[in-house]
């Protein structure tokens, strides 16, 4: 596969992604309960579509699972405290983790562009936390930034089993949120026909789907790429939960987050632009 239509796969699941904060909210269940049903239900889903003989317990696998596991978990306990715009934005600090751990455990040295990228990124991921919050909106934040390491150690790990089998990370990771969530089932699951619907569109599309795509497309793309090009995740998903929710974001979060997309998208556009020159 050529690049450019791996970052069109990666295109598409960022869009597919930005979903999730505002139909994590319609759903009255616990944090848990949500986490858990939506990683059961796309374990199912990416089984059926990949159809392993046998799933490899290699370290690699077991670490990215691990940090999968947390980025679940963690986003949607920060769906439910804070708003959707704010934890996708945050979470999508993630590539300043990724620049700091690729060269040591991938081999693939960030450059000066990424480093520029990175010190803007933090700047902009300040600002979330330059308005007076409640204690819930702080510790959506705090849970936000801890789903975006989980988010920077998954893409690592699946960047590093790039040559074997990169989507078993993904069925262990959906495996393990389900099981560890599984006492919360009992008093967190309710009957409304909204709620299980949009429990199967989350696991099924939102989730299951784009980690077939996703899993496929880091392949053929740098691990920063793969943290970088799902993009327009954090544009759509404040204008979806705007319009669908009623969600306003603060002044400062609105800088903050257009300081974060500005700065990605032109790195985006001045890699490419390098990469055009090279080939001439």
């Amino acid at each position: 596969m050529k690049k450019k239509s791996a970052v069109l796969l990666l295109l598409i699941t960022g869009f597919i992604w930005s979903t999730g904060g505002f139909m994590i909210k319609i759903i009255p269940w616990s944090s848990f309960a949500i986490a858990g049903m939506r990683s059961g239900i796309a374990f199912l889903v990416i089984f059926l579509y990949d159809r392993p003989k046998s799933i490899k317990f290699g370290k690699y696998t077991i670490f990215g699972a691990f940090c999968y596991t947390i980025m679940v978990i963690c986003f949607i306990i920060a769906n439910k405290l804070t708003s959707a715009g704010n934890v996708i934005l945050i979470q999508y600090a993630a590539p300043f983790y990724v620049a700091l751990f690729s060269f040591i455990f991938l081999g693939e040295r960030p450059n000066k562009l990424d480093w520029l990228t990175i010190i803007i990124l933090i700047g902009g991921l300040s600002l979330f936390f330059i308005d007076e919050l409640s204690f819930n909106q702080l510790s959506g934040n705090f849970f936000g930034i801890i789903s975006g390491f989980g988010f920077a150690g998954t893409i690592l790990f699946l960047r590093k089993q790039k040559d074997v089998r990169p989507i078993d990370s993904i069925l262990l990771g959906n495996l393990f949120t389900f099981f560890i969530c599984f006492p919360f089932y009992n008093d967190g699951l309710t009957n409304e026909p909204i709620a299980w619907a949009s429990i199967f569109y989350l696991g099924i599309v939102q989730l299951g789907f784009t980690y077939c795509l996703y899993s496929f497309a880091i392949k053929y793309v740098s691990a920063l790429d793969a943290a970088i090009y799902p993009v327009i995740e954090p544009i759509s998903s404040p204008i979806l939960a705007y319009f669908i929710l009623g969600e306003i974001m603060t002044k400062n979060s609105l800088i903050g987050g257009s300081i974060i997309i500005i700065i990605v998208m032109v790195r985006a556009f001045l890699q490419n632009k390098n990469l055009e020159n090279i080939k001439n």
